[in-house]
């Protein structure tokens, strides 16, 4: 128990001197900035916005007895400057939050670009998508704040940055991207402060979180090769790491006194193809989920590996209207002895489940107003989310944007039946500049 200690300690240590690094990082930027300014003048541009967010219950107060999911005013700062072969590039935030009722800072992301010819290179901390899918991720590996999603943030607030390297190697006959990641960055669940999330085990309150400590051993690695193939945009994934969402090992099956969340070791082989079709796009994506602690599935408290796939398809219907449609299913190997191994706590998941995915989106006035739905529903767990939003753009530089997301069906354990006491409605108001 103390050496679990030590090493929440270290990784705790690890985090805030990573912070520390990139405070004076962006403290440097600033200090040069005037004579960068005087120097390069066209090649340096400022942009940001003001933002206020607020989300209210619909349904039941949160957990820790307030009525909103987010309640913030948000100021962003982005700031670009390039000098060939180079190009810096910084985005941050400053708040307010009103129901933790604190201020804080967040470094976006913050790079340095070097570009040549045949190749290139990212270095700092940025945000990387991969993967054809909707709001359905596959071979898109990289951080989620889950929390931002479900409370009615702007949508750009579901990706979260990692601090790394990545490498862009550009041949005739195909392309690569490859990703160093030395800092792991986990996925951002729903807060049990603030939603009514499921907890197999709730009596349980100590509880340990122990990160992938940052050395050789668990660096994270990812590439992709891709290229067109047959009229379609084909890409190929490999990635070595980690599960971005804890896994759960109680200190004794029976009567646990401690819970210890820690990430199991993960490795992602996957492919994704898109084309034109039918005067719309096509999408398929596939991939392979390898979890090298239980390849066996014995272990009841780490994923089995999985095999999982998405079928996607968009079309214009007519002008400013579009609809897109998504199935994404999910297929676990070692099903026997899965079961065989689960404990009583523990609910039972399927061994194949699926995910409908529906997207529609009007633009009226000009494209100044903006109506959209996106909705999930999984057939095998009989659980649903809805989101309506309207946007309203005043003008070039205004918008307000008011929603709702809306959970239920399904069992208190599954994706979006255990957030059924959780509904809301939010707004959003941003002035750019």
């Amino acid at each position: 128990m103390k050496a679990e200690g030590r090493n929440l300690k270290k990784s705790l240590s690890s985090s805030r001197a990573m912070e520390k690094v990139w405070i004076i990082f962006l403290m440097a930027v600033l200090i040069t900035m005037p004579s960068l300014s005087s120097a390069y003048a066209d090649e340096i541009s400022v942009q940001g916005f003001l933002q206020g967010n607020y989300s209210s219950d619909t349904d039941a107060s949160n957990p820790g007895g307030k009525d909103f999911k987010w309640a913030e005013e948000r100021a962003q700062i982005k700031l670009e400057g390039a000098k060939e072969p180079f190009r810096l590039f910084i985005k941050t935030d400053v708040f307010y939050d009103h129901i933790d009722e604190k201020a804080g800072g967040e470094l976006r992301e913050g790079y340095l670009d070097l570009a040549k010819e045949k190749w290139d290179m990212r270095a700092g901390r940025q945000i990387i998508t991969w993967g054809v899918g909707d709001l359905i991720f596959i071979n898109d590996v990289f951080p989620k704040d889950y929390e931002a999603f479900f409370s009615g943030r702007p949508l750009e607030y579901l990706k979260k940055g990692v601090d790394g390297v990545k490498a862009g190697l550009y041949p005739e006959f195909v392309s690569f991207e490859f990703v160093i990641i030395p800092f792991f960055e986990p996925n951002n669940p729903p807060s049990p402060a603030r939603f009514w999330v499921f907890d197999p085990m709730p009596a349980v309150t100590d509880r340990v979180k122990k990160e992938p400590a940052p050395n050789l051993k668990n660096m994270e690695f990812a590439a992709r090769a891709y290229r067109g193939i047959a009229g379609f945009d084909a890409s190929v994934y490999i990635y070595k790491g980690f599960f971005r969402t804890p896994a759960m090992l109680p200190e004794r099956l029976f009567a646990p006194a401690r819970i210890k969340l820690f990430y199991p070791e993960l490795s992602v082989y996957g492919i994704s193809l898109q084309r034109g079709a039918a005067s719309g796009v096509l999408s398929l994506e596939a991939g392979y989920y390898d979890s090298r602690e239980d390849r066996g599935g014995k272990d009841p408290v780490v994923p089995n590996s999985s095999s999982r796939f998405l079928i996607g398809y968009q079309r214009q219907l007519w002008e400013d209207f579009t609809a897109g449609l998504q199935y994404y299913g999910e297929y676990m190997h070692g099903y026997a002895e899965y079961k065989k191994s689960l404990p009583g706590a523990f609910p039972e998941a399927k061994r194949l489940s699926g995910l409908f995915a529906m997207r529609l989106t009007q633009f009226l006035r000009y494209q100044t107003v903006g109506l959209s739905l996106f909705s999930f529903y999984s057939p095998s767990c009989g659980d649903y989310m809805i989101n309506p939003e309207i946007k309203y753009k005043f003008t070039d530089s205004v918008w307000m944007a008011l929603g709702g997301n809306l959970f239920g069906g399904g069992e208190r354990w599954s994706q979006f039946g255990s957030l059924k006491r959780d509904d809301n409605i939010y707004t959003q108001l941003r002035w750019e500049f």
